[in-house]
């Protein structure tokens, strides 16, 4: 069983959901359900599975009900029907009290709009969810100064959230998630509000982060970009409904319809495909001896990466595995039919 399991999820948002919900299950869409009852259909059968440690992002447009889905995860809203699970347990059953540990222990939360207090400086800010605890402050301000270091803010302790830039305050924003040492990161569109180029260093500043401590994130965002650039495996939500999930060259590589082909069409494919999604696999006994000469590039390299080497040789190369063992053969000719699509 996967860490976070989300099992055959309905919202429906209105005054009586239940009956609309029938609806839905007799096969009316979003739009009739609107017609005739009024109600609207946030989420349609839903289910995910989320590894522990992975940075998993759910992706869609506006109105598409990725937001509505993460806030499932900390239950500030109820499905009208389905199960969401952490590690086994059963969160819709939680009491309050029950709940509201679940939340302060096990998960931290990054808002689009930063969300910091603005009577408290950097330091109180990020130390914020350990003083809810019941953290001694001598012990919380330790920690939090660990993080502020971490994100980058050294220095900046006693300053308030208005003398910060943008990204220096979602980089507070992060820290305060980061201080109380949770097992899921939730994020949504965390990212967004910020300038194009703050933008990317916050997204190379989480991986980076992620690559040490290992979270389990639930990333939301509208822009295929991003989360082909942070995630391990995006989910693509349309009108409530799931429409696929994959890794980020699985998406782009093979999209499952018209409406996800329409946003990997402008991709950079060369920072999205590795050479182990595009390579000939190396079959058991072939021989390998031809292939002493050709450069070896590692499975999991981008071919942004792999483009200088194919360039400078001219010649096929050996892809090989973490632990440096051959399992397949990448020639020019493979890259440029994979780079045109």
């Amino acid at each position: 069983m996967s860490y976070i399991e989300i099992r055959n999820i309905f919202k429906i948002f209105g005054p009586d959901p239940q009956s609309a919900l029938e609806l839905v299950k007799g096969g009316a869409d979003k739009d009739e359900i609107l017609a005739k009852t009024g109600h609207t259909v946030g989420l349609h059968y839903v289910s995910l599975s989320i590894e522990q440690g992975e940075t998993f992002v759910v992706m869609g447009l506006s109105g598409s009900g990725k937001s509505t889905l993460i806030r499932h995860l900390n239950r500030l809203i109820d499905p009208t029907a389905g199960e969401v699970s952490f590690g086994g347990e059963d969160i819709l059953a939680m009491d309050i009290p029950t709940l509201n540990a679940f939340r302060r222990k096990r998960l931290g939360m990054v808002f689009q709009r930063f969300g910091l207090l603005p009577h408290r400086n950097v330091m109180d800010n990020v130390a914020y969810g350990l003083e809810i605890q019941g953290t001694a402050r001598k012990e919380r301000e330790a920690a939090a100064s660990k993080w502020i270091e971490r994100v980058g803010l050294e220095g900046y302790e006693a300053k308030y959230p208005d003398q910060l830039s943008g990204g220096m305050q979602q980089r507070v924003g992060l820290a305060r998630a980061l201080a109380t040492d949770p097992e899921v990161l939730l994020m949504d569109e965390a990212f967004s509000a910020l300038d194009p180029l703050i933008r990317s260093d916050m997204q190379d500043e989480l991986m980076k982060l992620q690559a040490e401590l290992h979270k389990t994130i639930v990333f939301i965002t509208h822009d295929l970009d991003e989360a082909l650039k942070i995630g391990d495996r995006i989910a693509i939500l349309k009108d409530g409904k799931l429409v696929q999930v994959g890794r980020p060259e699985e998406i782009v590589l093979r999209p499952a319809d018209d409406y996800v082909q329409a946003f990997t069409r402008g991709v950079n494919r060369s920072r999205v495909l590795r050479a182990k999604s595009i390579m000939e696999p190396i079959t058991s006994g072939e021989h390998q001896a031809a292939r002493e000469d050709w450069p070896s590039i590692q499975a999991h390299a981008r071919l942004a990466d792999i483009l200088p080497v194919a360039l400078a040789n001219g010649t096929s190369m050996t892809v090989r595995d973490a632990k440096d063992t051959a399992i397949g053969t990448l020639s020019p000719q493979q890259i440029v039919e994979a780079l045109e699509g």
